[in-house]
């Protein structure tokens, strides 16, 4: 049985024009990024289907076709065949493993004759979908571990087929649909466990060959473990409200590791990291034994924090030396300002800060740029576009993008939460952190302030695959909001 809650007459009506407007603002500005990365002196064949512009013009024509095709299905359509178009794509995943064209390494490409797709970019939306079905099912509780691990599923097959393909950047973003969990339910220390451990990696080995002071005691691994220690001591203050047991733990760690730096410095050099080991495991144990005699599993969950906070960090070197690829290795190490290696892993980034740099304020004009005319700038129309904007179109070029892309993140959390179902309210939340991700890692990668892993900006990076999946992603979800006011009993 349905009702009509508010006066639909059409579609096109109720959709939501100010995100349609944004959307074909970034298209524009897209083209000509990708125009101007790929001109060459001299080209007069820009509108040319011979030419990347001439190309991007058919992938946008036909992003836009798709779009609308996607808004005159029935928005139930989604909902009703969620499981079999996530089910489709990770076969299609699964399938692409095994595929035997391989660019770059990378095995995550199908070649169809003239035309290459890459399954990871449409397997998003199929992800967001299973997801937001998934969370709207009745008596879905993110608080039972079950379901929560069903939801964890949902979200690591497609990673595990993807990393299969040798692809890891593209893996990484579907990390990010842990955002739409946080927002139905999700505990917040699993974002905070994730952020921590970023940071442990980091500050560890980063600093890892930096002694403190005049004594045999790494920096990265001393502040590693000052901080595993501080944010035990915040935690049991937090989840489990003991004061106490809050003060005792943190007077504890202050006073021993004070101790053994004095005793360090002035009796025997020694290395304290192994003090601050024992001091770790003296915490879970202490933890365990009230967990135990309080009967509240939030020690026991701090415990577990606490300890594999300890167990990662200590694998961590490992995994960098030993498990990595070379290439992944020499790039983060690049971006830790470890290495410079500005004629190898670090070439590209150093061209494109040089070539960002050299726009100034206004920039050089379309098609004058010389960094990217002159191809200084690997991959400069797909993973590096950003530097395009950058050096033609100058700081207020690049900031009226960033403020496009603002306003169309904030307009999709505006949207989001308007959705008077569960379902399109975690699929909105699905594309928005999708949007929000590639943004912020891609330009932060320009900018050196990230890992290059590999992943388009979207609609300006050149390419098909990657337009239509953002395409989909977005339309899908305006159909949604299109039939808000459509309320099922």
């Amino acid at each position: 049985m349905e009702r009509q809650t508010g006066r639909q007459t059409s579609i096109l009506r109720a959709l939501d024009w100010w995100t349609v407007a944004i959307y074909i603002c970034l298209l524009i500005f897209g083209w000509f990024s990708v125009c101007g990365a790929s001109y060459t002196y001299g080209d007069t064949e820009i509108f040319s289907l011979s030419s990347r512009s001439g190309m991007q013009i058919v992938w946008i024509g036909t992003s836009i076709m798709l779009g609308f095709v996607l808004l005159m299905l029935d928005d139930r359509f989604y909902d009703t065949f969620a499981y079999v178009l996530y089910a489709a794509l990770v076969l299609l995943l699964f399938v692409t493993i095994f595929n035997p064209h391989s660019i770059k390494g990378s095995r995550s490409w199908l070649v169809l004759g003239p035309v290459r797709l890459q399954p990871a970019e449409f397997a998003k939306f199929a992800t967001a979908l299973a997801l937001g079905k998934l969370l709207s099912t009745y008596g879905f509780v993110m608080q039972n571990w079950k379901h929560f691990a069903t939801a964890c599923c949902v979200i690591f097959l497609p990673v595990l087929m993807i990393i299969g393909q040798r692809e890891t950047g593209s893996a990484l973003v579907y990390l990010v649909f842990f955002l739409a969990l946080y927002r139905e339910g999700m505990p917040g220390c699993i974002l905070f466990t994730a952020f921590a451990m970023v940071v442990y990696f980091v500050v560890g080995i980063k600093y890892e060959n930096v002694l403190l002071w005049d004594i045999p005691t790494s920096v990265g691994k001393f502040v590693v473990f000052l901080l595993i220690h501080i944010f035990t001591v915040g935690m049991v203050y937090e989840y489990c409200r003991d004061r106490g047991h809050a003060l005792v733990i943190g007077v504890g760690c202050v006073s021993v590791t004070i101790l053994a730096l004095l005793f360090s410095e002035y009796v025997i050099r020694f290395d304290i990291i192994w003090v601050q080991l024992i001091i770790t495991v003296s915490i879970v144990i202490y933890l365990l034994y009230h967990g135990l005699g309080s009967r509240v599993r939030n020690y026991f969950f701090i415990a577990a924090f606490t300890l594999g906070s300890m167990l990662f960090f200590c694998s961590a070197d490992y995994v960098l030396n030993n498990v990595m690829e070379p290439h992944q290795r020499v790039r983060i190490n690049v971006l830790l300002g470890l290495d410079e290696d500005l004629a190898g892993a670090g070439y590209n980034v150093h061209q494109s800060e040089i070539a960002i740099g050299s726009g100034g304020i206004f920039g050089k004009g379309f098609l004058n740029g010389t960094q990217t005319k002159l191809k200084f700038v690997p991959e400069q129309d797909t993973d590096f576009i950003f530097c395009t904007v950058g050096e033609e179109e100058g700081f207020f070029g690049s900031a009226s993008v960033l403020l496009l892309f603002l306003a169309l993140i904030l307009r999709l959390i505006y949207l989001a939460e308007r959705q008077p179902f569960t379902f399109g309210r975690v699929y909105g939340y699905c594309v928005l952190s999708i949007f929000l991700f590639h943004v912020f890692i891609n330009v932060g990668m320009v900018l050196g302030l990230t890992p290059v892993i590999g992943i388009p900006l979207p609609f300006f990076s050149y390419g098909g695959s990657s337009l239509w999946g953002f395409t989909i992603l977005l339309f899908i979800f305006l159909r949604i909001d299109a039939g808000r006011n459509l309320v099922r009993v």
